[in-house]
């Protein structure tokens, strides 16, 4: 079912075919209802709402041209919109806009309202019907609200193409992936046992390449514990396998085979569901492409790395290495939080480091982490500004410049508790 959910996400058509097939259907209903219903109906219908087939004719041309051009014009909008998110948020963040319902239910209006109109006016007939008709008044009904969910696009396009509203919804992204690691290890405590396997060893591998998308962790402990098997992960979400590559390792004794597809998803992009590594990266590419020469925005940077120190506390607080789910018949191991701090500012202290309002918000961005964090992190926490500052020349810097950074590092010794020491007497040593 997982593997399904993210075929439907990429199939970007389905939501407007869904409404292109239910214009066709009101088209075809209407039309019988014209040709079959219609005299039986006119005792309950004003005949304000009634026209005959000449005027019909008119109005549903006029409404299908006009139909056809807000349609040229948002997918313009579009196209123009996921341009400006590659060029200047980053190629991994199209995804957001693209998979955004709103967008494709709002396409898929639009060109409902014009194959309803355009059906509507290839059924009018003089020499079919005797009377008048209604499908013109349900076709301007139709119009009326293409035209209020144009106006609403509008709207929806100019309030989120705002580069703190794909922030906002980037760390949400986060904050879900991270909650479903919590719920994963609450439920099972995670605490650290021996792994011990006893039986014979079969070592499920991958039938195809690709980006581990999803591991169904219920799915796979709940096979394990029904074979009464023990099962070791030997991949995390986001990692690239090729055909061939081991994925798990299953140690029991005459259990059944079931197809691996069952238990993980792969896919040919990366996806933020499980893969926290990704999900940060879209956050750290827009703040790099914020701090570039091209964009020169470092407020938008420095918002998002402080905004990274909160993602990275919640992160400190979740049990990084191995642990066992499933009562005990599953080993998962969660990647270092070490990696994650590496990861999250490796390119930022590369690129930003001529920026001393960029290291300033590292810097408190480490400090959020380490308040909001696990005490064990707290060293690794404090070597990663090491890193950070390695390789900036403080001498360089302005008298206030190197206050303000000194007060940031004292401030970091307080929170992770370690010693401080003097920036610029250390560089000269």
């Amino acid at each position: 079912m997982k593997a399904l959910s993210f075929w439907l996400k990429e199939k970007l058509w389905i939501t407007p075919a869904f409404y292109i097939v239910i214009s066709i259907f009101l088209s075809i209903f209407f039309y019988y209802v014209d040709l079959l219903y219609i005299d039986e109906l006119k005792p309950y219908v004003p005949a304000i709402l009634l026209t005959n087939v000449d005027l019909a004719k008119t109005i549903m041309g006029s409404l299908s041209g006009a139909l056809l051009t807000m349609t040229t014009f948002t997918f313009s909008t579009i196209l123009v919109v996921l341009t400006m998110y590659s060029s200047q948020f980053s190629p991994r963040t199209l995804k957001n806009f693209v998979h955004d319902k709103i967008v494709w239910r709002v396409l898929g209006i639009f060109l409902s309202g014009f194959i309803y109109n355009t059906l509507s006016l290839l059924f009018m007939r003089e020499d079919l019907y005797e009377t008048d008709v209604i499908s013109t008044f349900i076709g301007i009904i139709i119009a009326f609200f293409c035209l209020s969910t144009f106006a609403y696009f509008i709207h929806y396009i100019a309030t989120n193409v705002q580069v703190g509203q794909l922030i906002n919804q980037l760390i949400k992204d986060t904050e879900d992936a991270i909650s479903k690691f919590e719920k994963l290890q609450e439920n099972e405590k995670g605490e650290e046992i021996t792994w011990s396997p006893i039986g014979i060893k079969d070592t499920y591998q991958a039938e195809k390449e690709g980006y581990i998308q999803y591991l169904s962790f219920e799915k796979l402990g709940n096979y394990a514990q029904e074979q009464k098997l023990k099962v070791e992960i030997l991949v995390n979400p986001g990692d690239y396998v090729y055909e061939g590559k081991p994925i798990f390792h299953v140690y029991g004794v005459n259990h059944a085979k079931q197809s691996i597809n069952n238990f993980y998803s792969l896919g040919t992009s990366r996806t933020t569901e499980q893969d926290l590594d990704f999900a940060i990266q879209k956050l750290v590419e827009v703040a790099l492409r914020a701090i570039s020469p091209g964009i020169n925005d470092p407020n938008t940077a420095n918002d998002i790395i402080i905004r990274l120190g909160r993602l990275l506390g919640q992160l400190g607080r979740l049990k990084t290495g191995p642990f066992l789910l499933a009562e005990e018949h599953v080993l998962y191991r969660f990647p270092a939080y070490k990696k994650a701090l590496y990861k999250t500012f490796y390119q930022l202290s590369h690129y930003g480091k001529e920026d001393i309002s960029v290291l300033i918000s590292i810097l408190e961005s480490l400090k959020v982490a380490a308040e909001m964090g696990a005490k064990r992190h707290y060293v690794e926490l404090w070597e990663i500004h090491a890193y950070v500052l390695e390789d900036v020349d403080i001498g360089a810097l302005k008298t206030f410049d190197q206050e303000v950074l000194q007060e940031k590092v004292d401030e970091l010794a307080i929170a992770t508790d370690q010693h401080s020491y003097h920036l610029v007497l250390t560089k000269k040593n």
